[in-house]
């Protein structure tokens, strides 16, 4: 067991406090977000598997316990008990892959509460930051309208960690391919590559070097056109296909300029010699922006590699997530902080024709609704084997083919609205009174 020191100081303080006095009751915490970003419609849940796999094998290892004597002054009595801790309590999730809205908890726990707190931190870190990458990477989905995606992040994403996150997150939603080859490897996936501009300006010419690399990978070459000047690029990679009498997996990559009519001078050169077969392949900093600006004009464009400002989400790069405690011990308990309430009690999300419910979990499902969060640790083993990116891609799919159109927009998009049930609603009204009475407030 490992990873009890993956949080934040004050998650122990608190822990070793509930420890001090015997604190040990269930607690449930809601994970969820408060607000969508701008400029999202909607969010694609991913991150759960790690979190599950952390918490299998959460706990305190003896060098960990002895940091917290010898640096941060934990009394032994604490350290005992943070001894015997691991994760033996439930978890209710959205799957990987799914669609979800603000305000509807991906994920609740309950588990003593001194675990339940420890846990926090990896799990928002984790499901925040995933969840970021895979919403922002199906709105590229959603723009590129069935063009092939490849995720070209790993040099610029914030960290190795990250980078494999991201490799993963975009399969999930529908990419083809990563550069990533640890990634593709690790996760199952295509790997994809092609050159860089200083392997052709190593060569005495453009020509030899498409002539060199083709001969090297004959059944995967493709051609980066733009070191000096595109349309003359084309012309010799056309030269070097015909030389070598090239036929399988061909493209041309196009990584600067007016991408719109450098396309459509490629494609016509390309056609004009009998190569309708070659693909054109760009990349460059795109976004969902761009790619939905390409597609619109109909640029003659076959796949987009998609790096930087995907790989960080950049226009929107954090998740305005929360980890907030809704049932202690069997009371039912919220927030009331401005701006900043939270509903109590044990939830589900009930989703049907006219939208989304969120409920309390015990509610029965209203006609035609089905659950989103189901069962996915009990007594802390997993209720089943780990979910596969296969099983991701099916969930989303299924949910993005039923999306709402003003949700899906790339610009301007708009958030269907989320309603809570009725028996949600009465328990908050009675569990403000009740917090408020305990706050000694009228």
């Amino acid at each position: 067991m490992a990873g009890g020191l993956l949080t934040d100081l004050y998650e122990l303080n608190m822990a070793a406090s509930y420890l001090h006095r015997d604190m040990d009751e269930p607690a449930t915490f809601s994970l969820f977000v408060r607000r969508l970003p701008p400029g999202r419609g909607f969010l694609v849940t991913a991150g759960l598997e790690p979190c599950l796999d952390f918490l299998e094998r959460f706990g305190f290892e003896d060098d960990e316990l002895a940091y917290l004597r010898d640096e941060l002054g934990f009394e032994a009595d604490v350290l005992e008990a943070f001894h015997e801790l691991s994760f033996t309590g439930d978890v209710w999730a959205v799957p990987e892959g799914r669609i979800v809205y603000a305000d509807e908890p991906m994920l609740e726990i309950t588990a003593p509460i001194a675990v339940a707190q420890l846990v926090e931190t990896y799990l928002l870190n984790q499901i925040s930051f995933q969840t970021t990458i895979a919403s922002k990477a199906a709105r590229c989905r959603i723009a590129a309208q069935g063009r092939d995606l490849v995720d070209f992040s790993f040099r610029r994403t914030q960290g190795t960690d990250a980078a494999m996150a991201v490799a993963r997150t975009t399969a999930m939603v529908g990419f083809v391919a990563t550069s990533n080859v640890e990634a593709a490897r690790r996760h199952g996936l295509r790997a994809a590559g092609t050159m860089a501009h200083s392997y052709i300006e190593s060569f005495p010419s453009e020509v030899e070097a498409f002539r060199a690399f083709a001969r090297d990978f004959p059944t995967r070459t493709t051609f980066l056109v733009d070191t000096y000047d595109t349309p003359n690029g084309v012309r010799n990679a056309i030269e070097v296909i015909r030389e070598l009498g090239l036929e399988d997996s061909l493209g041309v990559r196009l990584d600067s300029g007016d991408l719109d009519g450098l396309s459509r001078e490629a494609r016509a050169l390309l056609d004009g010699a009998g190569l309708p077969h070659v693909r054109i392949f760009a990349s460059g900093g795109l976004d969902e922006h761009d790619i939905d600006r390409l597609v619109s004009a109909g640029a003659p464009i076959d796949a987009f590699g998609i790096g930087t400002r995907m790989g960080v989400s950049a226009d929107a790069p954090y998740l305005d997530s929360v980890y907030k405690l809704v049932e202690y011990d069997g009371r039912p308990v919220l927030k009331l902080s401005e701006a900043k309430a939270t509903e109590p009690g044990r939830k589900q999300v009930y989703r049907g024709v006219d939208g989304d419910i969120v409920a309390l979990r015990d509610e029965p499902a209203p006609d035609g609704c089905q659950p989103l969060l189901v069962q996915a640790m009990q007594s802390g083993e997993r209720t089943g084997p780990p979910q596969t990116l296969d099983t991701a891609r099916r969930l989303f799919e299924a949910d993005l083919e039923h999306l709402p159109e003003p949700a899906r927009r790339i610009c301007d998009p708009e958030s269907p609205e989320v309603r809570f049930s009725d028996a949600l609603e009465d328990l908050t009204r009675e569990t403000r009174r009740e917090a408020l009475r305990r706050a000694g407030l009228p």
